[in-house]
């Protein structure tokens, strides 16, 4: 009497869960043993792909015989037909040959075939080939029709965070903006365009509001997304170039602000797109701390404290042993009182934005032009594309020096593009009037804003007004460079001081005016 052990292998969770396929196989099996007298050992149920053979159940099977369990007789693997078996041809071959080295023989009932028998190694390869065929031919199908999805601009796949997969009654499937995930995605991009906060920071803030939360490599990607900005991304295949094709799906950001934060995360020092101080986060008490030089040694400060007999004493100290440190509380303070010189005037405030709003007019005039200009940067980088194309075609020019050129041209080509279309919609602002108001405000009080907002705005405003570091010797802070809308604010104010007491100097017509010298000491 022969031995058989029954392999039954269904490819979905839906099979497995419902049993339908798994009963119906093993019913046939059993009815075949019974007829032939068949003895029945063992059942392995699979549910895995027929890919590969590295499938749980079908390892521990063999697993069993390799230490040795194998008989000397022959034994009977028996499955319904050759795809329960394998999808994969030489896969299969190879698997044919290790059973009969452990004198195990495989057979699909519904296809017998007696492989002793030359003429049927013939059949053997039509019954493996013909589901390869198939699994090909379907995963060819599919990709071809995500691709002519792709090319009409649907977003394919599962959406991504700030979107949902919905489907209408009549079943047509479309992606729609879910909140609260969508308003944290704007505002994460538009903090990290920013460039004040590492994009850790970013995502550990984003976190904490209501929705979803990310993992690193989840907010990273989200970031470098193309379908926030509303396009989607046609990959490269065969004789198909890369393309970004406009998407059906609503934008969450504009085209422009999707390309500062593409500069943002491409810099390669994290010191030049965060804060003097680098990613140093503080705590409350030491706002300042890795924005602060040593005057003797010219090393960093740090903040640390130290216990007195009845409480702690916090202080700025070098991390050398120079010696010098001062008190954090008196050192925070000045810098308060210095942020004070920045402030606006609130007569300054509306000449300002008088002015501003002229200057926007004008240069909006000129918007036709600078959109031309770029059109013709655009046409003439296309122009370049194809003729090195007509150049490969003609086997003039190497595969690789013409992805070379076109990967070069790609970047500069996609970032006009863009660009181009940020200009479009900056004519379209009829806004820009209470936009500058707001910003105006947030200059006219930057001193209380300073004092009320938490450790890490502090910082970003300290960023904005000081593109390096300070040096504080004790009295006053010193520094090599400043913003210069602030620094045409400052010397605004210092102007508008002498006013009250002008006196003509005899060595000098500029009466009134400040000198280069700028912060005291001279610092250019």
């Amino acid at each position: 009497m022969q031995i058989a052990d029954l392999y039954i292998r269904v490819s979905t969770d839906e099979q497995a869960d419902k049993g339908y396929s798994q009963r119906d196989q093993e019913e046939r099996i059993r009815k075949h043993c019974r007829t032939l007298n068949i003895t029945i050992d063992r059942i392995i149920y699979e549910d895995h792909s027929a890919k590969t053979f590295d499938r749980p159940q079908w390892q521990k099977y063999l697993f069993s015989f390799r230490r040795g369990k194998a008989g000397k007789e022959k034994r009977l693997v028996l499955f319904t037909k050759w795809d329960r078996f394998s999808r994969n041809t030489s896969e299969a071959y190879q698997m044919i040959s290790t059973l009969n080295k452990l004198n195990i023989l495989p057979q699909a009932i519904e296809q017998p075939l007696d492989l002793r028998v030359p003429e049927n190694k013939l059949l053997l390869a039509i019954y493996l080939s013909t589901p390869e065929v198939e699994n090909d031919r379907r995963a060819l199908n599919v990709t071809y029709g995500m691709r002519r999805a792709i090319k009409e601009g649907r977003m394919m796949g599962t959406a991504p965070y700030g979107y949902i997969n919905k489907c209408t009654e009549d079943g047509r499937k479309y992606v729609a903006i879910k909140e609260p995930e969508a308003s944290n995605i704007v505002w994460a991009f538009n903090q990290v365009a920013k460039g004040h906060l590492p994009s850790a920071k970013v995502r550990e803030q984003m976190n904490k509001r209501e929705g979803r939360k990310l993992t690193r490599n989840s907010f990273l990607d989200a970031l470098r997304n193309i379908v926030y900005c509303g396009n989607v991304i046609l990959r490269a295949n065969d004789d198909e170039e890369e393309k970004i094709i406009k998407g059906k799906h609503e934008a969450l950001i504009s085209g422009e602000l999707f390309m500062k934060v593409q500069k943002v995360l491409r810099r390669k020092s994290n010191k030049d797109i965060f804060l003097p101080g680098g990613r140093i986060i503080n705590e409350d008490r030491y706002p300042l701390r890795g924005l602060l030089l040593c005057p003797k040694c010219g090393k960093n400060l740090t903040g640390s404290s130290a216990k007195g007999r009845s409480k702690h004493y916090y202080y700025y100290h070098c991390t050398t042993d120079c010696g010098f440190r001062h008190n954090s509380e008196i050192v925070n303070n000045l810098f308060e009182n210095e942020l004070t010189k920045f402030e606006l005037v609130p007569t300054f405030e509306k000449l300002l934005k008088t002015i501003l709003v002229k200057n926007f007019s004008i240069v909006t005039n000129g918007l036709k032009d600078e959109r031309k200009s770029i059109s013709e940067k655009v046409s003439k980088i296309e122009q370049k594309i194809a003729k090195a194309r007509d150049l490969y075609l003609e086997d003039r020019l190497d595969e690789d020096d013409f992805r070379e050129v076109k990967r070069k041209n790609k970047v500069e080509l996609d970032e006009l593009i863009f660009k181009l279309n940020a200009l479009k919609e900056t004519k379209k602002d009829n806004n820009i009037e209470h936009k500058l108001e707001e910003a105006l405000k947030a200059v006219t009080n930057i001193s209380e804003r300073y004092k009320n907002a938490d450790s890490l705005h502090k910082r970003a405003i300290i960023g904005l007004i000081y593109p390096e570091k300070l040096t504080f010797n004790g009295e006053y802070f010193q520094t090599t460079k400043i913003n210069s809308f602030a620094e045409t604010i400052f010397l605004i104010k210092k102007e508008i001081g002498k006013q009250k007491n002008r006196q003509r100097s005899e060595k000098t017509s500029n009466v009134g005016f400040v000198t280069s010298t700028g912060f005291k000491p001279v610092t250019f």
